[in-house]
């Protein structure tokens, strides 16, 4: 039984689909084996915010008008969250979405990246430069990866992680188990550096447990050690994909449940 409203996959920063990559792997054909409708945002791996924000409304739009349908259900992984969030919050879109599922979202921000601003200017300029001239061939319309640097960093100021009025807000987190094997070397590095900036704290090895809240906390994805990159099929041991699959499955089964 498939989801009363589309289903719009948006991923996160740094990630997108290529000629080599997938953004979310195999989770898309496994939701539409299972009879549900799944479109996957094509927005830029490295644009900010309001950017990402403008290209997921048109993105909506389209889906609206090609099903039919009055609203849609996003399913946002990290930045993509927030991207997300932005579009129904500021573009006025409450109306077109009926429930937005942040998985490892930082909406209270990442050390990562605050670890990372600490590096000097003329640094960060030039990887910046070349980064984003990458990803303009992936292509990005409008990459800019020093900025939304600057959009992800970790921050004091009270979050407002209440929800979207009209819209159904839940969170989920995943963690990296101390005792885990490392078996997802690429995140091995973000891991050492997220625990080196903020000692002791639950992480996925980007973003913190209690950044990851907003709406209705739902726990960790999966009870076992998941990484960032993990949740979404990437770079993920066989042992672990059904686990992943699986909870995207049961996530939707539950919207399915609600009405949405």
């Amino acid at each position: 039984m498939k989801t009363r409203y589309p289903i719009l996959l948006v991923h996160g920063a740094g990630i997108k689909n290529t000629f080599f990559t997938k953004a979310f792997g195999d989770i898309d054909r496994i939701l539409r084996i299972q009879g549900h409708d799944v479109y996957e945002s094509g927005c830029d791996g490295f644009g900010t915010v309001e950017n990402n924000a403008e290209q997921i409304r048109a993105e909506i739009q389209d889906i609206l008008v090609r099903t039919g349908a009055d609203k849609v259900n996003i399913i946002a992984h990290s930045k993509g969250g927030l991207d997300s969030k932005y579009m129904i919050e500021r573009l006025r879109m409450q109306d077109s979405v009926a429930s937005l599922t942040t998985l490892c979202t930082p909406h209270g921000g990442s050390p990562i990246a605050s670890g990372i601003l600490r590096a000097p200017m003329w640094i960060l300029r030039i990887i910046a430069f070349f980064l984003d001239l990458f990803f303009r061939i992936l292509g990005d319309k409008h990459p800019d990866s020093f900025a939304v640097c600057g959009q992800l960093r970790r921050t004091d100021a009270a979050t407002d992680t209440m929800g979207i009025e009209g819209v159904y807000c839940q969170s989920f987190s995943s963690t990296v188990k101390k005792h885990a094997k490392k078996n997802d070397f690429v995140m091995s590095i973000p891991l050492a550096f997220s625990r080196y900036f903020e000692k002791n704290a639950d992480t996925d090895g980007l973003v913190p447990r209690e950044s990851a809240m907003y709406g209705i906390y739902r726990g960790d994805c999966l009870d076992g050690s998941v990484s960032h990159t993990e949740i979404i099929d990437f770079m993920v041991s066989k042992s672990k994909k059904d686990k992943i699959y699986a909870f995207y499955s049961s996530l939707c089964e539950e919207l399915v449940n609600m009405g949405f």
